[in-house]
Order: C-alpha cells, then structure tokens, then sequence
C-alpha cells in the first residue's frame, strides 16, 4: 500500500489555530515556526484552550519576521519577534524555561480575548528545551508543542474514529474533522491504527523516529470552529482506543536530521523503516 502526505499544519501559537502548508522545514524541534509562541497565566504558567476554549479562535500568522493576530472581539495586531534581550521564566507542563515576553500591546489583545490578565512569550531560543528523555535521546528538543516535535495521525484512522462516533449515542457530533487532533503530518495510504505500530519512517528525504502514541485530552472535545464543547471524540477512543487510563489518536515524531532531508511537503511519499508488532496498541 503506498503512503503519502496528505495535510501538514502548523500552529504559530499554542492552542490557537492552525495553518494548513503545502511545504514545511523541518527543525529538531518541529516544524519551522510552529508554537513558538504561547500564552501564559499570572504565575506564567502555560495557558490553553483546555481551559479558555475561546483561544481556538485566535487565527496567527507568520508574517515577514512578526506574528499577525485576528481574532474574536479584538481588531488585528502586529507582534514584532521579540529580539530576545529580555527573558523572563514560564513553565510548560513539567518543563522551566526562559521565554521572550512579547510586550504589553500583545499581553494586553490576549487578555481581552481570553477574559484574565495573560502574556504572550516567545521561545527565542528552541534548544532550551529537552525532550521526555524516558522517550527520547538526550539532543533531542521540543519547542512549546506539549511534548514532542511533532504529531502524525492518519486519514484512515480519523474514517474508523468517525464510523464507531457515527454508530454510538452521540452520532449528531460527527463526523469530526482532522483539526480537532491538531496534526503536525496527516497520512493516507494506510490501513486504520497501522500507525501504532511505527518505531521508524522517512517522509520524503526526512527520516524520523516515532517515540510514543499521542494520549489525548479535552482539548479534542473542543469545536474548533465555535469553541463549544462536547463529548467526542473522547467518549468514543475511551471505547475503542483505551489503555493505560490513556485515550489514543496519532503518534509523536521525533526528526532525524544528520545528512537527509530538511523539508517535507504534500504528496511526499512515506516508508516505514521499522515496525514493532509486539504490543497492542501504540507505544506508551
């Protein structure tokens, strides 16, 4: 069966809206330009939709060395990149780093939207960062994505996850599209959950290592569209897709970048390098 790219999308801004590409560069820490930027509370603690839904409806944009910013309620602002002189600390799940505060203008558009004094942060510098090392290599980096560089998911996978929603008590919130798992590489090709069993492949000339299966939360359960929440897909993977108290949908990449490829785009052919069929489910 041959396997493809489909969709490649990226997301300027934790939890914001995504960006569908044709072509993307690929990074150590993901692909270039996605969540470089992220919103934090008071304490400057990350801040997510998961708990202000109305940031799915913040659309970024990256433009000419400055992040455009539309949304709800509040006209468009430019946001210059921070040069990165003055660094403040924030704290991303388990993670403490140094981040660019992004000024008052930016902080001031993201607490009206988000209805409570927040800042906008930029992560100047991507090497800060490591990566789970119980899934990792110790040169391995992330930028502010929750844990690893990059998520794939799989057309066929999303089709199974919508017939089981669209044969369950909650039918009329389906069929849900792609966005609400917040892919970094959609692939089709193959056959549904195939995926799971991927430890390493190469898109186009970049060759990757898949670490662990994505675990997923109630930020799935958010339209991203209207920002209303629901039940799916979470009541239906915690029929189908449950293990480890864990509900699962895609699977977390890792680049390797020595002496192949820097760049991916759709339509780029897909090899899986290496399998691993000893375990049900995915890695975790």
């Amino acid at each position: 069966m041959s396997l493809v790219v489909t969709d490649l999308y990226r997301y300027p801004v934790k939890s914001c809206r995504g960006q569908q590409l044709r072509d993307a560069a690929v990074e150590p820490w993901g692909l270039a330009g996605d969540r470089r930027w992220m919103v934090v509370d008071a304490g400057c603690g990350v801040l997510t939709a998961r708990e202000r839904p109305p940031m799915v409806l913040v659309t970024p944009h990256l433009r000419d060395g400055a992040l455009l910013l539309t949304g709800p309620g509040a006209p468009d602002l430019t946001v210059p990149v921070p040069a990165g002189e003055e660094l403040i600390p924030v704290t991303v799940w388990d993670s403490k780093l140094l981040a660019a505060p992004a000024g008052a203008a930016a902080d001031a558009w993201f607490s009206k939207v988000v209805g409570e004094p927040v800042r906008l942060v930029y992560l100047d510098d991507p090497t800060r960062r490591p990566t789970n090392p119980a899934y990792s290599q110790a040169a391995d980096r992330v930028s502010f994505a929750d844990g690893y560089p990059l998520l794939l998911t799989t057309d066929s996978s999303l089709a199974d996850l919508n017939e089981h929603i669209a044969a369950g008590p909650r039918a009329f919130e389906g069929p849900l599209p792609m966005m609400r798992f917040r892919p970094s590489v959609v692939i089709g090709g193959t056959a549904a959950w195939d995926e799971d069993a991927w430890r390493r492949l190469r898109i186009g000339d970049v060759a990757f290592r898949a670490v662990k299966g994505c675990a997923r939360c109630v930020l799935t359960m958010i339209d991203p569209d209207t920002a209303v929440s629901g039940k799916e897909p979470i009541a239906t993977l915690a029929r189908i897709r449950r293990w480890d108290d864990g509900t699962w949908f895609g699977v977390n990449l890792i680049p390797d970048l020595n002496g192949g490829g820097t760049s991916i785009r759709v339509g780029d052919p897909v090899e899986v390098l290496e399998r691993d069929e000893s375990s049900d489910g995915p890695l975790r």
